[in-house]
């Protein structure tokens, strides 16, 4: 299956050389299924490189040329650039060696928008949202069904409720799960799917998931970013989709209020993979989440105490600020960071991860765990999944990974609802 696989991920090598595609395909990609490309706006082609020695600093500059770091092991950063990011980058005395691509093939898809035959443990849009109808139907007392907004193509995005009163606003600490932010990062989809049929399916059968649906109120979004969902997996080959589909998309985990386009940790260039978007909150699926966040403020007071925006990959757990490389900042006393770092390393000691700083990785601007943190103070993490270092191929992990890689995070997950209410 892992041979068979590759062969389906293959075409990443070549999707970084090709133009970025229109909001709809071209009738001749619809006719021939041709034409991948990764969301770059300009034709100029690009392939991945590994460079050693890196640090957070170096990170931050690798990110401003427009070149984008894809996963970091150790000190080893797998980033994704074009000739003209790599001559500045090794203008700046950094030594790049190009990563080996995977081998050449041509899957077949079952239709169009499903995932290739061999990775059908994956869930597409429409199975995602099947799921979630299921568990409303099958544990209605548990969950309720909700909607936070839709997308820029109308698509709806779904929320899920569990708790033991479903239906009802109960005075418990609430935390929220939100997944595919990033739209190839289809295992944090598997992630958030998991987290619902762990708390549902062994209600009253497990005590400590009986007490926390008790005692909580659990909300899971489990694709922020449908639309791009839906386009990654559209064509003949993985696309290496990144941000939503808007007209000139934009990358939804830099298009948060807080900070937003501050301090070189997102671009202004509608070209690049980290676009920002024109102002912040202009993605419809980022205001979405924010109305919904704000909708919980009840007298005054965000019912929301803790949160998890999942990700791939690089086997990390990040916590705030991306924005400062600084451990204190306005809105983060040191009692609070020494809290985040101490959750943060308690996560990761459950599943193998790094534990650090968002900005240790690099800076960024505009994200949601800024946001969720110094508007609403809600405890807000980032999980960069399995796997642990990688090129292009890193976001396309097998299906016979799933299980294990979203039931190594149980623990993690365990504990920040522990904390969430204290």
């Amino acid at each position: 299956m892992r041979a068979s696989r590759r062969r389906a991920t293959a075409a990443l090598s070549v999707a970084a050389c090709l133009l970025a595609l229109p909001a709809t395909q071209s009738a001749a990609e619809q006719r021939h299924g041709s034409g991948s490309g990764t969301d770059r706006g300009t034709a100029t082609a690009t392939s991945v490189y590994r460079i050693t020695d890196t640090d957070s600093r170096t990170r931050t500059e690798i990110q401003r040329t427009g070149a984008l770091v894809l996963s970091l092991k150790g000190d080893t950063a797998f980033v994704e650039a074009d000739e003209h990011q790599v001559r500045r980058l090794r203008s700046a005395g950094m030594r790049l060696s190009r990563a080996a691509a995977p081998s050449s093939g041509s899957p077949h898809r079952a239709a169009p928008g499903d995932f290739p035959p061999e990775d059908s443990g994956y869930h597409t849009y429409s199975e995602m949202t099947e799921e979630v109808e299921a568990a409303a139907t099958e544990h209605p007392g548990i969950v309720d069904r909700t909607s936070v907004g839709r997308s820029a193509r109308g698509r709806d995005i779904p929320a899920v409720k569990i708790s033991d009163n479903a239906g009802t606003d109960e005075d418990e600490p609430e935390v929220l799960f939100t997944c595919n932010q990033h739209a190839r990062e289809h295992l944090t989809a598997e992630m958030c799917l998991h987290i619902l049929r762990r708390y549902t399916d062994n209600y009253g059968s497990d005590p400590a998931i009986t007490d926390t649906v008790d005692s909580r109120e659990i909300w899971v979004v489990p694709m922020v970013n449908p639309d791009g969902v839906v386009y990654d997996v559209g064509g003949t080959y993985y696309r290496g989709w990144r941000r939503n589909r808007e007209s000139a998309p934009v990358d939804l985990n830099r298009n948060w209020g807080h900070k937003w386009g501050c301090c070189g940790g997102s671009s202004g260039s509608p070209n690049s993979p980290t676009y920002r978007g024109p102002a912040p909150f202009s993605a419809p699926e980022t205001s979405a989440i924010r109305d919904f966040v704000e909708s919980r403020v009840v007298d005054g007071t965000q019912q929301l105490t803790g949160h998890i925006d999942f990700h791939t990959f690089s086997e990390l757990v990040l916590w705030p600020y991306g924005y400062t490389t600084d451990d204190t900042a306005p809105g983060m006393t040191e009692e609070e960071y020494r809290r985040f770092a101490s959750i943060g390393r308690s996560m990761a000691a459950t599943n193998g991860y790094t534990p650090m700083q968002s900005s240790d990785l690099y800076v960024t601007d505009g994200s949601v765990n800024d946001w969720m943190w110094a508007e609403h103070g809600i405890l807000s993490f980032t999980f960069e999944m399995y796997p642990s270092s990688g090129g292009l191929d890193g976001f396309y992990p097998p299906d016979e990974v799933i299980q294990r890689e979203t039931s190594r995070n149980d623990e993690a997950v365990s504990i920040l609802l522990e904390e969430s209410g204290r």
